[in-house]
């Protein structure tokens, strides 16, 4: 798959200097689109396919406008494709409704998956499904999912061993709740695990999927109060799980992404502040809950948002990200690369 390359003094500018020397962790750094007929984008998601990469987003007017719908790029080469409306919420009676959050998956076999939300706001949306057997060229109808299943909410699934696809999802009709919403079938009958939380003690929705070698699983989700991402732990494979609780990490009400790498450590991305959506940072774990700083994505002034991260069969991580709301941008990362820092009592070293 090719890559393209830039500078890595382009990251370099106006950061610390540790985050500068793992500016030779960057391999590519560019935006997935110039131009788009839709002057406002967010909550990008991205997913390797046989030839190379696809991202989706959804883009319209503005956040919540009817317009809304569901775009998509691939890059098979040196160039991302031109955006693609690959869905909305055009409804049989001819009313139409935003469409919100996408979530591509490509399981070890079947079609790639493109998960989304359609309706008038977060708390009255519900979950809808296309798949593609061409790496998102074409896209089949799409496919309500049952009442009370969204599927994955704003991250992607993870696989487990016995090929089901344990979703990552969250509810914010009753309060901000975590659920887990299983598939064995790619997305023909599900069942639905939680809430995790009560809502009330602790508000957290948009949760992450973390695996550990020694077996155990970690949920991050975003806080709320703007204090803390919260987590929580399995030790039976995602069957159960405790009590949920803050980390050391702050969160300003945003979302965020994680992946497992193959080495068997986390990374994670995320907004490392209490207030607005700017510093864009990477941390790296052993364990899920001491975290080490390994990169600053964006730190200057406006939103850089709502990440999505994956590892490519090449041990590559590629990252998405809203970037002020008027494009999307897409970053490569070699994480053996990543020189870390501590980060004691949660704060970012300078």
């Amino acid at each position: 798959m090719a890559i393209l390359v830039f500078a890595v003094s382009v990251v370099a500018l106006s950061i610390p200097a540790f985050a500068a020397e793992s500016g030779a962790a960057v391999i590519a750094r560019e935006f997935i689109y110039e131009k788009a007929p839709f002057p406002s984008c967010h909550a990008s998601t991205i997913a390797e396919i046989p030839d190379g990469l696809a991202a989706a987003w959804f883009g319209g007017s503005a956040e919540g406008k009817p317009d809304v719908g569901i775009w998509l790029s691939r890059k098979t080469g040196a160039n991302w494709s031109e955006p693609a409306e690959a869905a909305n919420g055009a409804q049989d009676d001819g009313k139409r409704f935003p469409a919100w959050n996408p979530v591509l998956f490509r399981p070890e076999k079947g079609p790639l998956l493109l998960f989304y939300k359609v309706g008038p706001s977060p708390s009255a949306w519900w979950g809808m499904l296309i798949t593609s057997d061409d790496g998102g060229t074409t896209w089949s109808k799409p496919r309500r999912l049952p009442k009370d299943i969204v599927g994955p909410i704003k991250n992607k699934p993870v696989q487990l061993k016995d090929g089901a696809l344990l979703c990552p999802t969250s509810t914010e009709d009753q309060g901000w709740r975590v659920f887990l919403d299983k598939t064995t079938d790619l997305g023909a009958t599900w069942e639905r695990l939680g809430p995790l939380n009560d809502g009330k003690t602790i508000g957290a929705i948009q949760p992450s999927i973390l695996t550990y070698p020694s077996g155990r699983m970690q949920l991050l989700c975003r806080d709320r109060a703007a204090k803390a991402l919260h987590d929580c732990w399995s030790d039976d494979g995602g069957k159960t799980w405790g009590a949920m609780g803050d980390t050391v990490l702050p969160n300003p009400n945003s979302g965020t992404d994680a992946v497992t790498l193959k080495d068997g450590r986390t990374l994670l991305v995320y907004n490392h502040t209490r207030k607005g959506r700017s510093p864009l940072n990477v941390a790296v774990s052993a364990d899920g809950k001491s975290w080490q700083a390994a990169l600053v994505l964006e730190d200057q002034p406006g939103e850089y948002s709502y990440p999505a991260v994956i590892q490519a069969r090449d041990g590559i991580v590629h990252i998405t990200y809203t970037w002020k709301r008027q494009k999307i941008r897409h970053v490569a990362v070699d994480a053996s690369k990543l020189i870390l820092r501590d980060m004691p009592g949660g704060e970012w070293p300078r």
